[in-house]
């Protein structure tokens, strides 16, 4: 096992993974930028290194600073958590050449699924369903753009390679919109994401956003941890997060996740990964894979009782993963509301100081941030300050303590994004469960302020 980690990222997740170290008896180095200076896990930290000023091309994205920090301090291994360079197969690359371990997959594993055409392919070959559509990259041909949209049926939507987070995708109702929808998405794509390629999908109209999660060792071993359901999204950004999906039949969770386990023998995946599908009358269509951590985790681990960043941990130091399939059990219902320092309707960020912070408590309930009384929110960041999870033994128990967890926090100085969160937790369609992807916009486009 490892003596030392370098945590390479900030936030609540820095703070989760340096968690998981003191528990397991490793030190973990900390890493800040000068607008984190005031973090909780940096003023815990048994060792922190500055690696650079507020911006992240300057700090967090800054792969040599990172690399010396590790250098300088003995590090034996770098965990990216998530977003920053977590899936950056360069970065996963140069941590391994500079002699220390990568918490994550191999950086082939992390270029085949970054490419989401790759990616496609090398599901198709592994029997994972994926949304109908082109074999690959879309030809520059106009007549054979339009040949290849017209087998999959309008509406169809065109998609970067390399995209991610919701960018570099845009619907297409007709043909005579097409040509020039690919065109656009080609040029944003080449700009945002260094990759022109773009690839055409079917555009499902009501789909819910599911989930698997899994993890395996290097020794083809592989287990996945139930579903969530991730449909409450705003700009194809998640807001909340469920565990168990309402409503989907266990037979075809289960398929699908021993479909997703076989796909992780067959690339030889290792460490903790999340295969992400549109369900659409009770089929699964593929979108993408997630090589790291994800921000939801915890209500997988609350249904689960599976400590994820330790696992992650053990089988990046070799060992092999401490249960089988069979050992997996899904215990009751778990919801997770993401808590954004921002205007909750509007959604302008809101930075600044927290006069006061007051999280909840109670029986079922996890608050994973860094922030307390008296913390700054720089604005250089993502607007995430951090996440109320809670766990009951039912559906309705989970979302009754999320409602009481929610009324107990308190946060003064800046605006967050709470009074939406319980606005929704007594919405009707919400607490009937199974609301589609589009649902929350259309909530919002009801209840403007």
């Amino acid at each position: 096992m490892f003596k030392k980690i370098l945590v390479a990222n900030r936030g609540e997740i820095a703070l989760r993974i340096q968690r998981a170290c003191r528990e397991m008896g490793i030190k973990a180095v900390m890493v800040y930028s000068e607008a984190d200076r005031e973090a909780k896990y940096v003023k815990l930290a048994e060792e922190a290194v500055c690696i650079g000023p507020g911006p992240s091309a300057l700090s967090y994205l800054n792969m040599p600073a990172i690399i010396s920090a590790a250098e300088v301090t003995d590090a034996e291994a770098i965990h990216p958590g998530y977003g920053f360079l977590s899936e950056n197969a360069d970065f996963a690359e140069r941590v391994e050449k500079s002699g220390f371990q990568f918490i994550g997959p191999t950086p082939e594993n992390i270029r085949m699924m970054g490419d989401k055409v790759s990616a496609k392919q090398a599901m198709i070959r592994a029997g994972v369903p994926c949304v109908p559509g082109s074999e690959g990259e879309l030809p520059d041909d106009p007549v054979q753009m339009r040949r290849i949209a017209k087998a999959i049926g309008y509406p169809v939507i065109i998609k970067a390679a390399g995209g991610g987070g919701g960018r570099g995708m845009r619907v297409v109702h007709t043909e005579a919109a097409l040509v020039n929808a690919v065109q656009m998405t080609k040029a944003e794509a080449g700009a945002a994401f260094g990759n022109a390629a773009v690839y055409m999908e079917k555009f499902l109209q009501n789909p819910r956003h599911i989930e698997i999660q899994v993890l395996a060792d290097k020794y083809k071993s592989a287990v996945y941890l139930g579903e969530r359901d991730c449909s409450m999204q705003r700009r194809h950004q998640k807001v909340i997060e469920e565990a168990p999906a309402p409503g989907i039949p266990r037979k075809l969770i289960e398929r699908i996740g021993e479909r997703c386990t076989a796909a992780c023998k067959k690339i030889g995946y290792r460490g903790a990964g999340t295969f992400e599908f549109l369900y659409e009358n009770g089929e699964f269509y593929f979108i993408e894979m997630n090589t790291r951590v994800q921000v939801e985790h915890p209500v997988t681990e609350m249904i689960t009782g599976v400590d994820i960043v330790r696992t992650q941990i053990m089988v990046a130091a070799g060992e092999k993963l401490p249960f089988t399939q069979r050992q997996i059990e899904i215990k009751g219902h778990a919801i997770e509301c993401r808590v954004n320092a921002e205007d909750p309707y509007k959604f302008t960020p809101s930075p600044g100081r927290i006069t006061l912070w007051h999280a909840p408590g109670g029986p079922g309930v996890r608050v994973d941030s860094h922030v307390y009384s008296n913390y700054f929110v720089p604005p250089n960041y993502d607007s995430m300050i951090g996440k109320v999870i809670v766990h009951g033994d039912t559906r309705e128990q989970a979302l009754a303590r999320m409602r009481t967890a929610l009324l107990e926090t308190v946060i003064e100085g800046i605006n967050t994004n709470i009074p939406l969160h319980r606005e929704l937790m007594v919405d009707a369609k919400f607490m009937a469960g199974g609301t589609n992807i589009h649902y929350l916009e259309e909530w919002l486009a009801q209840h403007k302020r």
